[in-house]
C-alpha cells in the first residue's frame, strides 16, 4: 500500500467519527477588515484579563492575514497560533475537537498522525453566513484560556 493511500485512509477513518452533517462549506476567504473586527474583539478580551496571547487570523486556505502578539507572550506561542487557526480552517472544525477526540484514548489517538491538525483548544472556524471565511488561532495561556479569547474574536462576525 502506497504511503499517500494510507494517509488518505487514516484521514478517512479518523474523521468518520465526526458528524459530516456539522461540517460547515467554505465561503469566500476572509477580508483583511473582517479579520481586523476579529482580531480587535480578541485582543480586547485578552486585554481585559491581562493575559499575553498571541492571536492569528488565516482565510480558508490556512493562510494568515493578521496576527497580534502581545507584549509578554512566550515566544512559542507565535507559531502554535498560527497552528491552530490553519487546523480550524483546513479541516473546518474546532481544535477542541480533536483535543477531545485524543482525550479518549483508543482509536482517538488517530488524531495525532493527521499532518497538520492541533489537538490543543484555541482554535475556531470563522464564519459568514454559515460558511466558513477563516480561522482564529490563540496561544499564550491553558487552552481553555486561549478557547475563551478565540470564541469573543469569532462572536464578532456574527
Amino acid at each position: 500500500m502506497t504511503k499517500p493511500l494510507l494517509h488518505a485512509i487514516c484521514l478517512a477513518a479518523t474523521l468518520g467519527g465526526f458528524n459530516a452533517a456539522q461540517a460547515q462549506s467554505y465561503g469566500a476567504n476572509i477580508t483583511l477588515e473582517q479579520a481586523k473586527t476579529v482580531l480587535n474583539a480578541a485582543e480586547a478580551e485578552a486585554v481585559s484579563r491581562n493575559w499575553p496571547m498571541a492571536i492569528a487570523i488565516v482565510d480558508t486556505a490556512g493562510q494568515l492575514v493578521a496576527y497580534l502578539k502581545r507584549d509578554d507572550t512566550q515566544n512559542g506561542s507565535v507559531e502554535v497560533s498560527q497552528a491552530k487557526a490553519r487546523s480550524a480552517a483546513l479541516f473546518r472544525r474546532p481544535t477542541k475537537a480533536f483535543q477531545d477526540t485524543v482525550a479518549e484514548g483508543g482509536v482517538g489517538l488517530r488524531m495525532l498522525t493527521l499532518p497538520g491538525a492541533v489537538a490543543i483548544e484555541g482554535g475556531i472556524p470563522l464564519t459568514v453566513g454559515g460558511k466558513i471565511v477563516g480561522a482564529i488561532g490563540v496561544s499564550g495561556m491553558a487552552s481553555d484560556q486561549d478557547g475563551m479569547v478565540a470564541a469573543a474574536g469569532a462572536a464578532a462576525l456574527k
